[in-house]
């Protein structure tokens, strides 16, 4: 029923250029962890470190992920249940969004962009900065659909991710484990909601 946008977008490459999936993943982790160090405007050498291993295991484990749920016959569960699922995924991973841009230790390239996009340009928006993260994908599959005619991973879970991101991260921060403040740093600001 569609899957986040930097993973639709990976999968439409995929589909367009023969690029396996997790080997995508980890091109865009390394090209969002470049972009952070220009948007912190500072050469970070541990975030950068700590981006590109994270992206390593998570990029891998897409793919397990992947087979395994495949394996276990989600595909063909009815239409409204795989919606369903989907739809939960996406409040799952935004929760843990939330709480581990909060404890700011190690993060997802993506999910730093945000941070970053959020504290230090957007004064706090999380949504407007789950927006402008999405840009980029967006072109892909759009560029991806005019050379294959074709679009893959897009549907109905896509789209409640890309409407509603940065909402659920937004109301997860005030409601799930609240006393967890954010303490993002970069380049000597420290920022603490």
């Amino acid at each position: 029923m569609g899957s986040g946008i930097w993973t639709a977008s990976a999968v439409n490459l995929n589909h367009w250029l023969g690029v396996n999936v997790g080997t995508m993943l980890f091109v865009y982790g390394v090209l969002n962890a470049t972009t952070n160090l220009i948007l912190i405007k500072k050469l970070d050498i541990k975030r950068f470190v700590s981006e590109v291993l994270y992206i390593t295991f998570f990029s891998y484990f897409v793919d397990v992920f992947t087979n395994l749920l495949t394996n276990m016959g989600v595909q063909q569960l009815p239409m409204l249940v795989r919606a369903l699922l989907s739809f939960a995924g996406v409040t799952c991973f935004c929760v843990a969004i939330s709480l581990y841009q909060r404890a700011n230790i190690v993060m997802h390239p993506n999910d730093d962009t945000t941070n970053i996009l959020r504290f230090m340009y957007l004064k706090g928006n999380s949504t407007a900065a789950q927006i402008i993260d999405f840009v980029p994908p967006i072109i892909v599959v759009l560029i991806s659909v005019i050379a294959t005619h074709s679009i893959y991973a897009v549907n109905v879970g896509t789209l409640f991710s890309i409407l509603l991101n940065g909402v659920i991260i937004a109301e997860a921060d005030k409601r799930i484990w609240p006393s967890l403040k954010h303490n993002f740093k970069a380049d000597g600001i420290e920022e603490e909601e």
